[in-house]
């Protein structure tokens, strides 16, 4: 997460939403650890039960994206991290709070299954998504919970407060300093119409959701992909987005692109067919800015993933 001169504040909630509708499955959504809501530094331990760590490992680099945990055998992510759905080297980390140094609260897995959108466009980056079964369960605690979803008919207005999550870069190809904490960042929902203009009027799709401070110096970045984009609703967080791509990293008037994930309830429920993640209708108040947004076409900027490739300390090519 890249941030600059982000005061730390109490959350105070600027929107009404209807109650939560929960389906009748495991209760998910619940951060009993979450007593405070601050943006742009160090998240408290166990603020984000559901955030993931994914790493593959090799010789010389590792790749690093994010995912949440959605129940306790699965976690969701980003297509684009996983080259293919061989999963060799992959380890999941779950219950982490940093990514050297001691993690008491860890859950380490590795992966049985990918299950990349059949529909991914690595052109496009529409449908980029994917399911990844673990090895074994992990056991729930106030540090690994399970994140709800955004079901099918949510609706997410522009202006709508969303958090991001991740241990990506601080700045664009400068990595978080050592021990490297996992980050929060409070960013806003940039309504679609309102997005495809900054970005040039045709690469945003009814697929994506978008979000970040347009003033710029705040939001997601490389090694953040996969990483949730989260709402909260009463006492419930939901996931609404998924990180994908960006221009470069938190540009001012380019915010953050994220898959959105209510589109593919349908989708998940063909996948995992037991133990079942928990789907929430989230329910925007008002009139939603964004319907009446439009705008002349620009150039299209060049945009760019948000995995990112670590060198392996001491295995720098000579």
């Amino acid at each position: 997460l890249k941030i600059s001169n982000f005061k730390k504040t109490k959350h105070q909630s600027m929107f009404n939403s209807s109650p939560a509708h929960l389906s009748p499955l495991p209760v998910c959504g619940q951060a009993p650890l979450n007593t405070r809501i601050v943006g742009g530094e160090n998240a408290p331990p166990g603020s984000w039960p559901w955030q993931a760590n994914l790493l593959q490992t090799f010789p010389t680099y590792q790749i690093m994206c994010g995912g949440s945990l959605i129940n306790s055998k699965w976690v969701l992510s980003a297509a684009h991290c996983f080259s293919s759905t061989n999963t060799a080297n992959w380890n999941v980390y779950l219950g982490r709070q940093e990514l050297s140094g001691t993690n008491p609260n860890e859950q380490v897995r590795t992966l049985s299954s990918i299950f990349p959108h059949p529909l991914y466009n690595s052109s496009t980056h529409d449908n980029d998504l994917a399911l990844l079964e673990l090895s074994t369960t992990v056991t729930f605690s106030d540090f690994i919970r399970p994140i709800c979803l955004a079901a099918s008919s949510s609706t997410f207005y522009n202006g709508t407060e969303t958090w991001v999550t991740g241990w990506g870069n601080f700045k664009y190809n400068v990595p978080l300093p050592s021990p490297a904490t996992l980050q929060e960042l409070e960013v806003l929902i940039v309504g679609n119409n309102k997005c495809n203009c900054l970005y040039g009027g045709s690469i945003i799709t009814t697929n994506m959701i978008c979000a970040g401070v347009l003033a710029g110096g705040k939001g997601s970045c490389q090694g953040d992909s996969g990483g949730p984009l989260v709402v909260k609703q009463g006492s419930v967080w939901i996931q609404a987005g998924i990180v994908s791509f960006g221009y470069k990293c938190a540009e001012p008037n380019y915010p953050g692109v994220y898959t959105r994930v209510s589109p593919y309830q349908t989708w998940i429920n063909s996948i995992i067919i037991t133990k079942q993640t928990g789907f929430v209708t989230y329910t925007s108040s008002g009139k939603n800015s964004d319907s009446s947004t439009s705008c002349s076409s620009s150039p299209v900027m060049q945009v760019t993933h948000y995995s990112v490739n670590r060198e392996t300390p001491g295995s720098r090519p000579q």
